[in-house]
């Protein structure tokens, strides 16, 4: 990877120095547990150069001093971070192991009525866990004889609000078959659609950093977890809190599924990998 100059874009403001570039990424990284360096500088400076013009810091440093005492700064820091590229049915094979193995298997241990939790993690603009919910409507005939409850989270406040007010373009819906969209989405203006109202109640929304106990104390526990596409940008340290906090919010028993190219066996003994028709998850084992 090419490096720009570290005054690239700079409308300005200073460029970062070694230690103003590796206090950010501390922060960034006891926040999210996300990990940034060197070769990100001209990611982080174009970030940061924009921050440091929006709050008229002059300088990094000077922005540094604002992120240390100011706890919403650092959030909206986390925010510009967070990569939010999704799409309705992404994965779908994954879906289909949701309604055809994952469960079926759970209902075995409970009767009609009871509660099913399913948890997106990280739920970006909220595509995962609508498309969860649309999915379980078309394609599993026993979502009505059973509560099923789905949360989506995120560390990132400015996508959740975006994900409950639920208006998508056709980047977002294209994978959906065309009959779907016309029946849960509501037309908006030439491009973007809204979906309807009786679904954007269906799931429930609330910040979590799957690496900060204390913001995910509220959430309570789930039968499953989607977790996709996350554990990639963690070291193996904020990778093992994270799978820590993932078995420990799961029932015993319950399902996680990972992104294609992770796998929790290579970080915790406390899952097991089953190999379903439709794809491989990973379930909860007990602690060994």
């Amino acid at each position: 990877m090419v490096i720009p100059p570290t005054n690239s874009g700079n409308h300005g403001a200073s460029p970062l120095s070694a230690s103003d570039l590796e206090e950010i990424c501390e922060i960034i990284y006891k926040r999210s547990g996300m990990v940034f360096g060197e070769t990100k500088r001209y990611y982080i400076e174009r970030r940061i150069t924009d921050l440091i013009d929006q709050r008229n810091a002059q300088s990094a440093r000077n922005y540094i001093s604002i992120l240390r005492g100011d706890l919403r700064e650092t959030e909206l820091l986390i925010n510009s971070f967070t990569v939010n590229e999704t799409y309705f049915y992404r994965e779908q094979h994954q879906l289909a192991c949701l309604s055809n193995s994952i469960l079926p298997d759970i209902i075995r241990s409970k009767g009609p009525g009871d509660r099913i939790r399913i948890w997106s993690m990280p739920c970006s603009s909220g595509e995962e866990p609508y498309s969860i919910a649309i999915w379980l409507l078309e394609n599993w005939p026993l979502v009505d004889a059973y509560n099923i409850e789905i949360v989506g989270s995120d560390i990132d406040t400015a996508i959740l609000r975006r994900a409950a007010e639920g208006y998508y373009g056709q980047r977002s819906l294209s994978k959906l078959p065309k009959d779907i969209v016309d029946r849960y989405f509501e037309p908006e203006n030439q491009q973007d659609r809204r979906l309807i109202e009786d679904l954007r109640e269906s799931v429930t929304f609330a910040r979590g950093n799957i690496v900060d106990r204390q913001t995910l104390a509220a959430i309570g526990r789930f039968d499953v977890i989607f977790c996709r596409n996350l554990l990639i940008y963690f070291d193996e340290a904020a990778r093992e809190v994270a799978a820590r906090n993932i078995h420990d919010l799961l029932y015993p028993g319950g399902y996680i599924c990972l992104g294609h190219t992770e796998s929790m066996s290579r970080i915790s003994e406390t899952f097991e990998a089953v190999r379903f028709p439709d794809a491989i998850v990973y379930r909860e084992a007990g602690d060994k």
